[in-house]
């Protein structure tokens, strides 16, 4: 159960997009890197989009972007 929650997340993780911004509609794995660094510095936003980003910031930090860029082409939301 909890493997399909992680999966779930993930798939929607790839899937989410900026509501809000200079980015306003681009999905959040493809956010520039010095943007989701930005918000590290700055603080995230509360909620969702805030654990979001914060995820996206350790995923580009550990260069694995492309598991979320191959989730959001395989998966559907």
């Amino acid at each position: 159960m909890l493997q399909t929650n992680n999966q779930q997340y993930l798939i929607e993780l790839a899937h989410t997009k900026m509501p809000f911004g200079k980015y306003e509609g681009r999905f959040l794995v493809d956010l520039p890197e010095y943007y989701v660094v930005w918000y590290h510095n700055k603080g995230f936003p509360k909620g969702k989009l805030g654990e979001q980003l914060q995820l996206i910031y350790e995923i580009k930090l550990n260069g694995l972007e492309s598991l979320i860029k191959n989730i959001k082409n395989n998966y559907k939301k």
